[in-house]
């Protein structure tokens, strides 16, 4: 009788002890990272409209309909000061041709569109000059950005 409580016990202690060592726990908690995702992308999607367009104009109407874009234009804007900016950052119109062509060098070449923004009120002149130095430069995808019109 003593003999079997030995040789019982004995073994017992063997299987616990291995059976420990060969438990690995093979989980992954996914939630905390689905969590981080998931405010990513309402930060992403919140702020990515505000990013657009950074220099503010008062544009003329038309009934045009807007065109079907896949990446980021190149746009230039002037304002009623007469200043000329290339996307958000104020360019001097002497400078602008050879940065216009470094630009699309990268990407379509002079394929590329080009928007041209002004607000209503300004020289009408200045909006030429700019597009002047675009077509004497070879680009032939110019256009020019309007609203949409209120009621007709």
């Amino acid at each position: 009788m003593g003999m079997s409580a030995a040789g019982a016990s004995g073994g017992g202690r063997r299987r616990g002890r291995g059976s420990r060592r060969a438990h690995v726990m093979a989980e992954i908690n996914v939630t905390p990272m689905v969590d981080v995702m998931l405010v990513l992308l309402i930060i992403f999607m919140v702020s990515a409209p505000l990013l657009t367009v950074g220099v503010p104009l008062d544009l003329p109407q038309t009934q045009a309909k807007s065109l079907d874009n896949d990446k980021e234009p190149l746009t230039l804007s002037v304002n009623l000061k007469g200043e000329v900016y290339l996307n958000d950052t104020q360019i001097a119109v002497d400078d602008l041709v050879p940065k216009l062509k470094a630009i699309t060098e990268t990407r379509n070449g002079m394929d590329e569109r080009i928007f041209v923004r002004g607000d209503k009120k300004v020289d009408y002149g200045t909006v030429m000059k700019v597009m002047g130095r675009l077509s004497s430069a070879g680009f032939k995808r110019v256009a020019l950005v309007t609203e949409v019109e209120q009621g007709s």
